[in-house]
């Protein structure tokens, strides 16, 4: 249920501060959508189209305020063999078909799993975005295709974003910035600087509705599903930890159900206009954070002044600078670079380092985020299960009066820790009587259950009685489930 008083202070909280930030957000959004388009192989005004829709809608249904929603790369990348073997209207209908399986996450309330993504696989997306966020302005410092001129005005423009606030914290370094450097090349003629209309032709029109044009039959179902689920993944993927990163930036909690809603009718009413399939930008959003934004408003505003820019004031949006724009992405990426991180490797446990190292590696070389939290998510599991299996700790007390030995088993007993668990028994010890206690133990799996049941067969193949003692409800509930031999238990 949405708390109306809260959601509407999340748009009125400081309007004038969104307002101001958002505006730098549009600014900055146009050269990367432009790009992002061109990566999936479409016309630019798809992803201009895109960008002011999912901004404008996630603005309000998303689940977090000030975060940046837009057509990005982590999903064009994933449209480009689409639209290259069927066209634009299946990359619609699968943009459609993304937003339903993502408010359809939402509903089954899957944010939740980002309880499962480890502070050092966090750190390790932070610096792999970081890294691709810099390696992305590359082309645009290559001194085989920019006049040596971008090398001085880039360098102003950082001076200006970093020295701007200690006169002024009112207004955004960045909008500065760009204002200064569109002045300098307008004012002195520098036609050979790059700008954002080298990129490609802005929009003339504002967009409208239509139905993509393709056959509503199974065929067209089996086409465009796996493009449509690995969108939704990866889009869900990087917003909600894009919206924990915020979360942490601001201070402050927000919806990640919600969120999954957001991008899901976004993304669903995206592809009725001619839009492209997005998701939250982590570049973007940091953009709007130090730069004063904290509402709904400054996303909502980003998202309208784009369509404004492109639209209406297209011919002197594409007079700006590009190494304007570099020089905001490359203080986003210095920005957003978890620095601290480095030094943390000569002193944190090694196996976290080697998580966050992975995920940096795997995100950056397959330019796929799923790839590589997925990667630092898998061995973030194996190394705690590891370590967890290393805690389980089995003694023993021999009764020579009655031939009967005791073993106390305590840990946690699970497919990690069986192999250990096993090894701990002596069944060639002629005993009368074998006790099993598992009062400081817990029975997990599957491989667990197998596990007793092959050690108390070895134990009553060589003739000796053997008892479960200590077991929990839950132990005991899994041990008849899986059992194949239900054991003799005893309390």
């Amino acid at each position: 249920m949405i708390d109306l008083n809260r959601y509407r202070r999340e748009w009125l909280r400081s309007p004038r501060a969104d307002l101001l930030s958002g505006l730098v957000v549009a600014l900055a959004l146009i050269p990367e959508a432009i790009a992002f388009s061109i990566i999936a192989g479409v016309d630019p005004k798809v992803g201009l189209y895109a960008s002011f829709s999912i901004a404008v809608i996630t603005a309000i249904f998303g689940g977090r305020p000030a975060m940046i929603s837009a057509a990005t790369a982590a999903t064009a990348v994933l449209m480009g063999t689409l639209v290259r073997e069927h066209g634009l209207d299946y990359l619609l209908a699968a943009t459609i078909l993304a937003g339903v399986i993502q408010i359809a996450a939402g509903a089954l309330n899957l944010g939740q799993i980002m309880r499962f993504v480890s502070k050092s696989v966090m750190t390790g997306f932070v610096n792999a975005l970081a890294i691709l966020i810099f390696l992305a302005q590359l082309p645009e410092l290559d001194p085989r295709h920019v006049p040596m001129l971008t090398y001085p005005l880039v360098a102003l423009a950082l001076a200006i974003i970093y020295l701007f606030p200690r006169l002024n914290r009112t207004i955004p370094s960045p909008l500065v910035a760009i204002l200064v450097l569109s002045a300098l090349t307008i004012g002195l003629g520098l036609t050979e600087v790059h700008t954002v209309a080298d990129m490609g032709a802005l929009p003339d029109q504002l967009p409208s509705f239509l139905i993509p044009n393709v056959p509503l039959t199974f065929e067209t179902l089996r086409i465009i599903l796996p493009y449509s689920v690995a969108v939704a993944v990866v889009g869900l993927l990087e917003s909600l930890m894009t919206q924990q990163i915020v979360d942490e930036m601001t201070d402050t909690s927000s919806d990640r159900q919600q969120e999954c809603y957001g991008q899901g009718i976004a993304n669903f009413a995206t592809g009725f206009i001619g839009g492209m399939a997005g998701c939250a930008m982590i570049g973007q959003s940091v953009i709007n954070v130090r730069s004063g934004g904290r509402g709904r408003l400054s996303t909502f505003f980003a998202g309208i002044m784009l369509l404004v820019f492109c639209v209406i004031l297209g011919d002197l949006v594409g007079r700006i600078p590009m190494p304007a724009l570099v020089a905001i992405m490359i203080m986003v990426s210095v920005g957003t670079f978890s620095w601290s991180s480095l030094g943390a490797l000569r002193t944190q446990p090694r196996s976290s380092s080697v998580v966050m190292l992975a995920t940096v590696a795997f995100v950056v070389l397959t330019h796929n985020l799923a790839i590589g939290v997925l990667v630092g998510v898998l061995l973030s599991g194996i190394f705690f299960a590891g370590k967890i299996a290393r805690l389980t700790e089995i003694t023993s007390r021999l009764d020579t009066a009655h031939g009967l030995r005791t073993y106390f088993v305590k840990g946690q007993i699970f497919f990690a820790s069986v192999e250990d668990f096993n090894r701990a028994f002596d069944f060639r010890e002629p005993l009368e009587r074998v006790v099993i206690d598992l009062t400081h133990a817990h029975i997990w799996d599957i491989s667990s259950v197998a596990a007793l049941d092959r050690a108390m067969a070895k134990f009553r193949a060589n003739g000796t009685e053997v008892k479960l003692v200590g077991l929990n409800a839950a132990s005991e509930t899994i041990i008849e489930k899986l059992s194949e031999d239900a054991p003799a238990t005893g309390h």
